[in-house]
């Protein structure tokens, strides 16, 4: 509870802040209680919210055994893809480079875990990817 006085055009006035909650304050002038409503600015955020659309989610990877099943290559990083070097139906070889990444302001090299073909495409080029996103398989 704090206490204030005011001389407002030669009166005096002993003011007492009894509670404060959202935008009403409960006083009391010279023994009189008030219920005061005060204005409250709306201020709003001059950051714009990332609003971003829901993708499903796979399934962690799981263990495959050389040359059989599909592998999936997943999202490293939070980046942007911005160059594909495959498409749908083209024969890779483990260590090619599938696609080039950018994450934290370098250029990442996306390389394919084995010899197969690719089966999908999850992303193209432009396409913000978040970590653990499904970018390709290869079967």
């Amino acid at each position: 509870m704090k206490t204030y006085n005011f001389t407002i055009q030669g009166n005096k006035y002993t003011v007492q802040i009894k509670s404060f909650e959202d935008n009403v304050a409960e006083i009391e002038v010279n023994g009189t209680p008030y219920s005061v409503e005060l204005d409250k600015a709306i201020v709003t955020s001059k950051t714009p919210k990332l609003v971003r659309p829901e993708r499903p989610r796979e399934d962690p990877p799981r263990e495959i055994k050389a040359g059989t099943g599909l592998s999936k290559i997943l999202a490293p990083l939070p980046g942007t893809i911005i160059k594909t070097n495959v498409k749908e139906g083209d024969r890779v070889k483990k260590g090619d480079v599938v696609l080039i990444m950018e994450a934290m302001k370098m250029e990442n090299n996306i390389q394919a875990e084995k010899e197969g073909v690719i089966q999908k495409l999850f992303c193209k080029e432009g396409d913000s990817v978040l970590q653990g996103d499904l970018l390709l398989e290869i079967g």
